[in-house]
């Protein structure tokens, strides 16, 4: 691995799906890379900590000392992909802190890979927060997720110009069933037998979408 990737899942908004696709992507790198280390910071439950506790730990930005916790085990290049599931209520001191201390330079100098996912909404907190993103994160390392659960319809056009990872809907019976602290996407993949279900398929193209966007991240040979 040439360099470490650091998933950093972010929303100024509340209940847009942010811990539901860092469950989605903590299990797809368990299961293609045989580890992940997962973070959550929230302040409501169900938390990601909930969801995948050998997996997870709770992180804090809210005071200096748990900053630097969360910043060494961030910029540490050792093979192991990150999943950050930051709740909206520190996202504002989060990318604050980032900036200050020049996070994504000193990055890239440890051979760690910064990606951000930025999940849409089309409120007016979400419209200003993107544009404050675009200007410290790279294009290439800012991704927009459209979760088609809370976005339906078209993307606000400023946020549909880079690169977009779509999250289909699922009927509201479906999300109720993966929404057990007990559920698996990968042991749902394993054990039902019958991969035509419309669940199978959708937790199907989320990974494959993962994968290409992983693919999509790797530096272009000459």
């Amino acid at each position: 691995m040439s360099s470490t990737p650091v998933y950093i899942i972010c929303s100024p908004r509340p209940l847009v799906g942010k811990t539901l696709l860092a469950r989605l992507l903590s299990e797809f790198l368990l299961l293609k890379d045989g580890a992940v280390a997962s973070f959550d910071i929230n302040l409501k439950e169900p938390s990601l900590l909930e969801y995948l506790p050998r997996l997870t730990e709770t992180a804090d930005v809210m005071d200096t000392y748990g900053k630097m916790l969360l910043m060494d085990r961030l910029i540490v290049h050792d093979g192991i992909a990150k999943v950050l599931d930051l709740g909206f209520h520190a996202f504002d001191e989060f990318f604050k802190m980032t900036n200050e201390i020049g996070f994504l330079k000193e990055a890239v100098r440890r051979r760690v890979a910064p990606v951000i996912l930025f999940v849409a909404d089309t409120d007016r907190i979400s419209a200003r927060s993107y544009p404050m993103l675009q200007e410290q994160i790279p294009p290439k390392a800012l991704i927009t997720v459209d979760n088609e659960y809370v976005v339906r319809g078209e993307l606000p056009p400023a946020m549909g110009v880079g690169q977009v990872l779509r999250i289909p809907a699922l009927p509201s019976f479906l999300k109720t069933y993966i929404d057990r602290l007990s559920f698996s996407f990968t042991d749902y993949l394993r054990n039902e037998r019958d991969s035509s279900t419309e669940l199978h398929q959708w937790i199907r193209r989320n990974y494959t979408s993962f994968r290409e966007l992983e693919l999509s991240l790797l530096p272009q040979r000459p």
